[in-house]
């Protein structure tokens, strides 16, 4: 059984950054490119980052690029995401994701506020 799982989530001040974590379990994990994607309060799906299998190559939008970076250890199954200079803005539901698939976690809720 695929599980995903996130934590890290928090209540952070604005400029302050948090480390999100993703452990995979129940397929190969390094079989596959993973993202981030979040949701925010009213909000749809907002795709946050990507990563290919090895970790070689990330994507972000340009919105984000700069301000997150996403990482994985294959060894730990598990995926990362650095967020830096956090902004109200980026209060959302963080999930992880096999790219491109319907598997995802619960999510971890992120609240930057003062």
């Amino acid at each position: 059984e695929v599980q995903l799982v996130e934590s890290g989530g928090g209540l952070v001040q604005p400029g302050g950054s948090l480390r999100l974590s993703c452990a995979a379990s129940g397929f190969t994990f390094d079989d596959y490119a993973m993202s981030w994607v979040r949701q925010a309060p009213g909000k749809g799906l907002e795709w946050v980052s990507g990563i290919n299998w090895n970790g070689d190559y990330t994507y972000y939008p340009e919105s984000m690029k700069g301000r997150f970076t996403i990482s994985r250890d294959n060894a730990k199954n598990t995926l990362y995401l650095q967020m830096n200079n956090l902004k109200p803005e980026d209060t959302a539901v963080y999930y992880c994701r096999i790219s491109g698939s319907s598997y995802w976690g619960q999510g971890t809720q992120v609240t930057v506020s003062s």
